[in-house]
C-alpha cells in the first residue's frame, strides 16, 4: 500500500474475523515496526505473543476494573483517567458500572495479543521531575506501538493499542512473568477487521497547528 492510504486509513480494529494471523506474517509485522524510533536508539521493547485462553482471560479480567471507571466517567460526561480536571464518579458508581464488552472482548477474541512492554532501564524521562503525569516516557515505545499496526494495516490485518489493563500491571507481571525494571505499555489485539474502515474522523489541521506560540494563527 502508499504510505499516505496506510495513515490515513489505519483505525482502532476491535472486531474481528475467524481468520488466522500466522506467527509467519506476525514476524514479518515486528520485523518492520522494528525500525521505529527510540530514545537514544536503546529499542528497549519486548512483545509477549498471547495465543493461550487463560493468558487471554488475565488480560480480560486486569482491563475490567479501569473500564468500570472509563464508562462511568463517560456517562458523567467526563474524559475518562485524565489528571487535570477530578472525576465526579465514586466508588461505588464505578463499582455498579459494568465494563463496556467492545473494551473487553477483543483481548479475548482477536487471533492474537500482543502485550508490548518497554525496559525503562533505557528510557530517558526528561520529565520525571515536573508537577505532572510524566509522558516523555511513551516517545521511546509508543512509534513502535504504531509501527505494529501500519504494519498489520499492510498485511490486510489491524488491530489497536488499549491500555486499560496496565492499570492492573502488578497482576500482568505476576501471571506473565514481567521482570520489576520492565513496563506494561500496551495490550494489543490483532487480527483481520470485520470491516475495514476507509474514511476516518479527524481534526482538520488548522484546530491544532499553530505558528510560532500555543495561541498563534492557525497554519
Amino acid at each position: 500500500m502508499e504510505l499516505y492510504d496506510v495513515m490515513r486509513t489505519t483505525f482502532a480494529a476491535r472486531e474481528f474475523t475467524d481468520d488466522a494471523l500466522p506467527d509467519a506474517t506476525l514476524a514479518r509485522i515486528l520485523d518492520h515496526a522494528r525500525f521505529a524510533p527510540s530514545g537514544g536508539n536503546r529499542q528497549g521493547w519486548h512483545v509477549i505473543v498471547v495465543r493461550e485462553r487463560a493468558t487471554r482471560d488475565v488480560l480480560a479480567a486486569a482491563a475490567a476494573p479501569a473500564a468500570k471507571r472509563y464508562a462511568a466517567q463517560v456517562k458523567l460526561g467526563e474524559s475518562p483517567w485524565n489528571t487535570i480536571i477530578p472525576t465526579k464518579a465514586d466508588a461505588a458508581m464505578i463499582e455498579a458500572t459494568p465494563p463496556p464488552s467492545r473494551l473487553i472482548e477483543p483481548v479475548l477474541k482477536a487471533p492474537v495479543v500482543l502485550v508490548v512492554c518497554v525496559d525503562l532501564r533505557v528510557v530517558a524521562s526528561m520529565d520525571q521531575d515536573l508537577d505532572r503525569v510524566g509522558v516523555i516516557s511513551g516517545a521511546s515505545i509508543y512509534p513502535f506501538a504504531w509501527n505494529i499496526l501500519l504494519a498489520a494495516r499492510h498485511e490486510g490485518f489491524g488491530g489497536t493499542i488499549t491500555t486499560l489493563a496496565v492499570s492492573q500491571e502488578p497482576t500482568l507481571r505476576a501471571a506473565l512473568g514481567i521482570p520489576p525494571h520492565v513496563a506494561v505499555c500496551a495490550v494489543m489485539p490483532l487480527g483481520k477487521p470485520v470491516k475495514q474502515l476507509s474514511s476516518l474522523k479527524r481534526k482538520p489541521v488548522a484546530q491544532f497547528a499553530t505558528r510560532e506560540r500555543f495561541d498563534g494563527r492557525a497554519l
